[in-house]
């Protein structure tokens, strides 16, 4: 029996994940006067951290549409590694 792959990026409930290059991290970072630990977390192992490639000390940017306020909010996450 296979397994099937599924792109959890195609799913009608997961809002848009762009992975952020180091610039575009580090003006983040700077507008915000944080460090990366400063962001929520996601961990690497995670399906969507996985689907768009992202490692740990990435950040990615989470764009989610609002039919209520403004057109899209943005929210962030650290890419980390799981402890064991």
């Amino acid at each position: 029996m296979t397994k099937k792959k599924i792109d959890v990026l195609l799913h009608e409930l997961v809002p848009k994940h762009v992975l952020l290059t180091k610039e575009e991290s580090q003006k983040l970072l700077e507008k915000y006067h944080i460090d990366v630990i400063d962001l929520p977390q996601i961990l690497e192992k995670d399906p969507v951290s996985i689907a768009v490639g992202a490692k740990e000390g990435d950040i990615l940017k989470i764009v989610r549409n609002s039919d209520t306020t403004v057109k899209s909010i943005d929210y962030y996450r650290y890419v980390k590694k799981e402890k064991i």
